[in-house]
């Protein structure tokens, strides 16, 4: 999209005014307001991860379907898709993920070299630790919960997009019918009530886990404990993704 220099910085000065006047509002009492969690649920208690075993990804996009329906995602914006790598013999990367996988990978894709490997890698919101968009957000619509979640508030959302150029994941977007960003929330208001989220609900191989580290009954806390070989996407950007993958594989960024 085209955007005249002018009108666009026009549009960053009125974004900053709109946001300074947000910021007097005090944070606590409005996270407090806005997140209603259900009787008996104490954020400070939970410590929430996302696990993800490559190997057991089969590219078929029920998780993304899932999470379409669940939030009525508009056509052409995923907060959840899948992406598939292409090895071949000679350690050319193709990746690719038509419509995010929402129709699954039923056509295999045309590569003219020996093919080595290939494999699926489910993609999302990485739930940051440190999370670079909370920091970059004007209007301090982008913030995080004690529980480790971090959310968008729409209403205080002015569409500057700052939040998705600071996002290393590519994980948020502008959506065109609120104008507002938007992204995964790990699905926080199911999450609240006790239930999964919808794309592991949805995962007929299990390959997403879900949970948390303070609960011993977990599967990611005896996935954790095992010591099983955890990754990261981009650590070296240091914002401590709570998102980790089981047998990532080096081609993957």
């Amino acid at each position: 999209m085209s955007i005249d220099r002018r009108e666009f910085l026009k549009f960053l000065s009125q974004a900053a005014s709109v946001g300074a006047a947000y910021m007097v509002i005090p944070m606590p009492s409005f996270i407090k307001k806005q997140l209603k969690t259900e009787k008996n649920y104490n954020p400070a208690n939970h410590e929430y991860v996302f696990i993800i075993d490559i190997n057991k990804c089969i590219g078929c996009g029920s998780c993304c379907v899932a999470d379409k329906r669940e939030y009525n995602v508009p056509d052409g914006y995923y907060r959840t898709w899948v992406e598939r790598y292409i090895i071949t013999e000679d350690g050319e990367v193709f990746i690719d993920s038509p419509n995010g996988a929402v129709d699954g990978y039923n056509e295999p894709r045309k590569v003219n070299k020996p093919i080595r490997d290939s494999f699926f890698v489910p993609k999302l919101c990485n739930m940051c630790k440190e999370p670079a968009c909370v920091q970059v957000c004007p209007a301090g619509a982008t913030f995080k919960t004690d529980d480790g979640f971090v959310l968008i508030d729409y209403k205080r959302c002015v569409g500057c997009m700052y939040c998705i150029q600071a996002c290393p994941y590519g994980s948020r977007f502008l959506n065109p019918k609120t104008h507002t960003a938007d992204k995964c929330t790990w699905c926080y208001h199911r999450v609240r009530r006790g239930l999964l989220p919808a794309c592991v609900n949805a995962c007929p191989t299990k390959a997403r886990k879900f949970g948390d580290l303070k609960d011993k009954n977990s599967d990611v806390y005896k996935i954790v404990k095992s010591g099983a070989p955890l990754f990261m996407l981009k650590p070296d950007m240091g914002t401590y993704p709570r998102l980790r993958y089981k047998n990532l594989r080096q081609e993957v960024v």
